[in-house]
């Protein structure tokens, strides 16, 4: 029978530890909210006695986040810390105090400059103190990774006797590899079901040396019964393991490590999102589950192989996770197969060979123009083919005159009124407007949505470096919204203002194109 894993997402205490990613209250209960709804089990809601602000932080998100996951927050093995914590998490419907107290002789003989044995009656008695107040505390073996086996045994059994109901074990610098660690918490596990069946072993691992997901996932295949977590892998240094990356894991993989965890996976998405918005902290393009790329296939062979079966190099559904859609970017290295595919929603008819070669150098010859193919781009590549072949039967879908040209644009930042002006062509006729905004980008999007009349909200907007030097590449991502669906779409530039205009009107022009082909 599968077991049950806890998550404990700790990304409102350690992943805001990340230099520069300080939230404010309405901040961190908005992503409390989210977490709630994405059913993580346990919130740590932060670190109570490290500041005034912290402390109020926990308490809000103690009292609002109800009929939902446990709340927690970080305490040192001291009573001052200890009593932060249960005053601000005392109003939970289920709250949990979380103690934290190092095993590793780097800890107690080089940070904390004492005796083992010191350091070990001061975990007990935090403990004993802690269950004075509330009947569920979690006692982390800080550098249980790099501890000595059996005095970490020693503290874990004498603060379980001490009263804790969950024993942390964190690979708090990165040190453990997949191997060692299952063995660790394989032998722990043994134990401590002897000792105490009804206490939760739990795991916290970094990722510095790229194996905190690995380590995690071991640690569950070994009997552990709890995971902490922070979105998007945000931490100390190089973070932690990633919620996502776990959960899914144990997913796709659930009858290996026969466990499951109570995640709702398609608000993985909108999390990570929100968690790198608020946060201000990018996601790697390639980052596994959330990352922009994680779900884009520009390989001919890898599009070949998806048009033919999804499960050929798609393990995972993007709709699982919450991702609108499977992306195919048609570059210079896309196939065939994947124009032909691209094309077939133009040209609706057979289309015959000496064409479809013609049409595909053309294809070729401008991705290496233009690095990367969208769909309207494929529109004005068939329609000015056929009028070239002088055969206007093609049965194309005519957009001639239907989608918008950037032909010139301008923007003025000041901190008064923000401007954009802007000049667009649709086949033989140009249109122009003006527009102030809470910014330039704002007032040149305006400007564009009073020209082309649709009521498009923008959800997200995104620049990213492509190249280096002086003329380097700016890449914009956005996703829009018009009549409740979500179009992505995305333009590269020397110039960031212009690169901005052309991923708007790339996705105004998705919406026409969309439009058009349900009409037919």
């Amino acid at each position: 029978m599968s077991r049950r894993v806890l998550v404990l997402d700790t990304t409102l205490r350690d992943g805001e530890q990340v230099p520069g990613a300080k939230l404010n209250i309405y901040e961190k209960l908005e992503i409390a909210h989210q977490l709630k709804k994405l059913n993580v089990d346990i919130i740590e809601a932060g670190f109570p006695s490290s500041s005034k602000g912290d402390f109020d932080s926990v308490q809000r998100i103690a009292k609002e986040i109800i009929d939902g996951p446990m709340i927690t927050a970080l305490a040192r093995a001291v009573k001052a810390d200890i009593d932060a914590v249960y005053e601000s998490i005392k109003y939970a419907q289920n709250p949990l105090i979380h103690i934290v107290l190092g095993t590793s002789a780097i800890h107690v003989e080089k940070k904390f400059n004492k005796s083992k044995e010191s350091i070990l009656e001061m975990g007990i008695d935090a403990v004993r103190y802690a269950k004075t107040l509330l009947p569920n505390v979690q006692y982390s073996t800080e550098d249980a990774s790099r501890s000595d086996f059996e005095y970490l045994w020693k503290t874990i059994e004498q603060v379980v006797k001490a009263g804790a109901t969950m024993i942390n074990i964190p690979d708090t610098v990165g040190y453990a590899v997949p191997e060692e660690f299952g063995e660790l918490i394989n032998k722990i596990n043994y134990r401590l079901k002897n000792l105490n069946d009804k206490v939760i072993l739990s795991v916290h691992c970094h990722n510095d040396t790229g194996l905190a997901t690995a380590n995690t996932l071991i640690a569950v295949k070994n009997g552990a019964t709890k995971v902490e977590c922070t979105l998007n892998g945000i931490g100390e240094r190089a973070g932690n393991a990633a919620l996502e990356e776990v959960a899914v894991g144990l997913k796709l993989r659930s009858s290996y490590y026969n466990a499951h965890t109570n995640v709702v996976l398609k608000e993985i998405k909108t999390t990570s999102k929100l968690v790198s918005t608020l946060m201000g902290l990018d996601i790697q393009v390639n980052k596994a589950i959330t990352g922009d790329n994680a779900f884009a296939h520009s390989s001919g062979i890898h599009q070949d192989g998806l048009l033919k079966s999804r499960d050929a190099y798609e393990i995972i559904r993007p709709e699982d996770v919450g991702v609108e859609n499977m992306e195919l970017i048609l570059t210079a290295r896309s196939g065939r197969h994947a124009f032909k595919d691209a094309i077939s929603k133009i040209i609706h008819k057979n289309i015959e060979n000496k064409d479809f070669e013609n049409l595909f150098n053309n294809f070729l010859n401008l991705a290496d123009l233009k690095k990367e193919v969208y769909t309207h781009d494929l529109y004005y590549l068939v329609d000015r083919y056929y009028f070239e072949q002088g055969n206007t039967q093609a049965e194309v879908h005519t957009v001639s005159g239907k989608l918008y040209e950037l032909v010139a644009s301008q923007v003025i930042s000041n901190d008064i009124f923000p401007s954009a002006s802007v000049r667009l062509k649709r086949g033989e006729e140009f249109f122009k407007d003006s527009a102030v905004g809470d910014g330039p980008i704002d007032a040149l999007y305006t400007a564009i949505k009073n020209i082309v009349g649709f009521d498009i909200e923008l959800v997200e907007y995104k620049i990213t470096s492509v190249s280096r030097g002086k003329e380097a590449l700016g890449r914009v991502n956005l996703q829009i919204r018009y009549n409740n669906k979500v179009y992505s779409s995305k333009a590269v530039d020397t110039d960031i203002i212009r690169a901005s205009a052309l991923a708007f009107l790339n996705g105004v022009n998705m919406i026409i194109i969309e439009d058009i082909g349900n009409e037919k």
